[in-house]
């Protein structure tokens, strides 16, 4: 059985591998979530460390292999997702003290190329014309809203850890404030109170006024391209 394949755009797939290394980005991100956690246990410390190292491994002959198989070669180099998989591994090499783990979240787009299959099953020919135009897109858009969910709470985190301990004492505290920022609900229970925490938020707030938006944009056009193919 071939497992690495090529789509139409040259690009490298290896299979049901892929399903297998996505499962590793999201177990990396609940590892780096776990180690913002304040009076971690000193003996989970040399097991995230080995995780940490194994994984960078797989992704590095992940990274090479899609770099020397990809037709053309650099056009996975220079391609969005090449540059995630460097900036996800290369800080490990540098030891340049600023962690880019995080960004592996973006990663998990790729899942959305296998899932593409799915388009030509019989099954998914028996929903609704509209919710197949905009199936893809409003999956794609909830795990696009997911991820930046987390890298808002990864942000505020570095940004409000050292004034606001308390609110702001790990990845896993800052996800209710992402969650009341993106969805513009804004409590106001617990808020930025450093400058570069405030600017962050402004961003983010902007953000969460297209996280409200979009899915409602893309269901109606959906709607609208149903009653033209009819």
């Amino acid at each position: 059985m071939n497992v690495i394949q090529h789509d139409d755009k040259g690009r490298v797939s290896f299979g049901s591998w892929d399903f297998l290394i996505q499962a590793l980005i999201v177990l990396n991100l609940i590892a780096f979530a776990i180690e913002t956690l304040p009076g971690i246990p000193q003996g989970w410390q040399p097991p995230l460390r080995i995780f940490e190292v194994g994984s960078v491994t797989v992704f590095t002959l992940e990274y090479l292999l899609r770099l020397l198989l990809g037709r053309p070669r650099l056009s996975y180099a220079l391609s969005f997702f090449g540059i995630v998989d460097l900036l996800a591994i290369l800080p490990f090499y540098l030891a340049t003290g600023f962690d880019l783990r995080s960004i592996r979240a973006f990663r998990l787009l790729r899942l959305f190329r296998l899932l593409k299959l799915a388009r030509y099953s019989s099954a998914m020919q028996r929903f609704h014309r509209a919710f197949l135009i905009a199936r893809e897109e409003l999956v794609l858009f909830g795990a696009t809203a997911l991820i930046v969910l987390y890298l808002s709470a990864v942000g505020i985190y570095y940004f409000e850890r050292d004034a606001q301990p308390e609110a702001f004492g790990s990845v896993f505290h800052s996800l209710w404030w992402s969650v009341a920022t993106l969805t513009t609900v804004g409590y106001g229970d617990v808020h930025p109170v450093t400058v570069g925490g405030r600017v962050f938020t402004f961003f983010v707030l902007i953000v969460g006024l297209g996280i409200v938006a979009v899915p409602t944009g893309l269901f109606a056009s959906a709607l609208s391209k149903a009653r033209e193919t009819e």
